[in-house]
C-alpha cells in the first residue's frame, strides 16, 4: 500500500518523499478553499510516524515549575476549556525550488510553493496548562519533544524545539488534538501535537510528550542546528552552526497559485489566484501582481478575515500580450513591510524563508 494511501491523502497529494512521509497539495488546489481539507493539508516529517495508544498515553510537563504535571489525554480534555483556533501553518523551506535555482541547496526536500495549508484546530490552551503547572518567572523558554524516532550525527531521539516563554502565554498558542472538527489523524500528530501560529511549522511539534520550561533554547538538534538562517556567504564548508538565527516568526509572503508556470492561457484577460501569510503580527492588507514588473494592478481579498494567524486568498484580472510573460506578485502589511524583489538577496545553503516576490512564466496563445 503506497504512503498516500497509508495516510489517506487526496490522490492529486504530491508526494515528495516516501520515508519520512512528505508531501503537500497542488497550488490549485490548495487556494480553492480557505481551511484546506485533511486529505490535502501538507507533511513535514523526519522520522517515523509512531503509533501511539491514546489509552495510555500522557503528556509531562516538567522543568521551572511549581508542580510538574502529568496528564492523560483524558485528563487534559476534563481539566482545561476546550479552544478552537484557526491557524495557517508552513514549513520554513516552501518555495525552496526558487532558491535551487539560484544555487545548489543539497541535502533538502525541493519543495514548492504548495508546504503551507490553513487549518482549524482544537484543543486547550497551552498557557493555561502552563499556569495549572505554576511558571517559574526565571524561564524564557518552552521546549517540547515527540515521540517520533530521529536519527542526526549518529543519535536517535524525538523531534524538538522551543519558543519563547512569552509566546506560550499568548491565547492562540495550543495544545491540540483534533483538526477540522476531527481528532487528529497520525500523520498529523495523534494524539497530541502543539500549534503556534505565526511561527514556522517545525516549532508545532507532533506527537507531543515532553514540555520543558527551562532558561535556555531546547538542545534539541532541529533548533540549535537544523532550522537555522544563514546569510549567502555562509556555506556548508564555512559554516559555524552556532553563528545561525533560530528560525520562529514566519515572513510576509505571497504566491501565485493560478495560472502555473508553464501554462499556455488563452488571449484576453487571466485571473490570478494566490494566498498570502503575514508575519503572525501584522495584518496582510495589499497584493499586488503585475504582468512585466512595471505596472501593478491590486488584488481583490476573496475572504475577509482580519486574522493575522491565518493566510488571505486572493484574485486579480491580469490583462497580458501575446507571448511569453513573466507574473510577479508581492504582498504588504499593515505596518509597511514588503518583500524583497530577488531570491539571491535571501538565498542561503539551507534554503529557508524565501518571501522573495513569486514569479511564474506563462504563455498566452494569439
Amino acid at each position: 500500500m503506497n504512503g498516500v494511501t497509508w495516510y489517506d491523502k487526496h490522490p492529486a497529494f504530491i508526494v515528495q518523499a516516501e520515508e519520512p512521509f512528505n508531501g503537500n497539495a497542488p497550488l490549485d488546489f490548495l487556494c480553492q478553499e480557505f481551511v484546506t481539507s485533511t486529505d490535502l493539508f501538507f507533511c513535514r516529517n523526519h522520522g517515523n510516524v509512531p503509533v501511539v495508544d491514546s489509552n495510555s498515553y500522557h503528556l509531562t510537563v516538567n522543568g521551572m515549575v511549581k508542580t510538574p504535571l502529568v496528564l492523560s489525554l483524558d485528563e487534559l480534555k476534563a481539566r482545561f476549556p476546550k479552544v478552537e483556533i484557526m491557524a495557517t501553518l508552513q514549513c520554513a523551506g516552501n518555495r525552496r525550488d526558487e532558491l535551487q535555482n539560484v544555487a545548489p541547496i543539497p541535502n533538502e526536500l525541493p519543495w514548492g510553493a504548495g508546504a503551507i495549508s490553513n487549518a482549524v484546530w482544537g484543543g486547550v490552551r497551552l498557557r493555561d496548562v502552563l499556569i495549572a503547572a505554576g511558571i517559574d518567572r526565571k524561564a524564557k523558554h518552552a521546549a517540547f519533544s515527540g515521540l517520533d524516532a530521529v536519527t542526526r550525527l549518529g543519535k536517535t531521539f524525538g523531534f524538538g524545539g522551543s519558543i519563547p516563554a512569552e509566546k506560550t502565554l499568548l491565547p492562540e498558542t495550543l495544545l491540540a488534538y483534533e483538526m477540522n472538527g476531527q481528532p487528529l489523524e497520525p500523520i498529523h500528530g495523534f494524539p497530541l501535537r502543539t500549534i503556534v501560529p505565526g511561527y514556522i511549522g517545525a516549532r508545532s511539534v507532533k506527537w507531543l510528550s515532553t514540555i520543558t520550561l527551562q532558561t535556555e533554547p531546547s538542545d534539541n538538534y532541529f533548533q540549535q542546528r537544523a532550522y537555522k538562517l544563514f546569510p549567502p556567504e555562509v556555506t556548508p564548508e564555512n559554516v559555524r552552526w552556532e553563528d545561525g538565527i533560530m528560525l520562529g516568526e514566519n515572513s510576509l509572503n505571497t504566491v501565485i497559485c493560478y495560472p502555473a508556470s508553464g501554462d499556455r492561457l488563452p488571449s484576453g484577460a487571466v485571473q490570478v489566484l494566490g494566498y498570502a501569510i503575514g508575519d503572525g503580527h501584522n495584518l496582510v492588507n495589499a497584493v499586488e501582481v503585475s504582468g512585466d514588473g512595471k505596472n501593478w494592478i491590486g488584488a481583490r481579498f476573496l475572504t475577509d478575515n482580519r486574522d493575522v494567524w491565518t493566510w488571505r486568498l486572493w484574485e486579480a484580472s491580469l490583462a497580458l500580450p501575446a507571448g511569453e510573460n513573466e507574473i510577479s506578485a508581492r504582498a504588504r502589511d499593515t505596518a509597511g513591510n514588503s518583500q524583497p524583489q530577488d531570491t539571491q538577496e535571501i538565498w542561503n545553503f539551507k534554503g529557508y524563508s524565501n518571501n522573495a516576490w513569486h514569479r511564474v512564466k506563462v504563455q498566452v496563445k494569439e
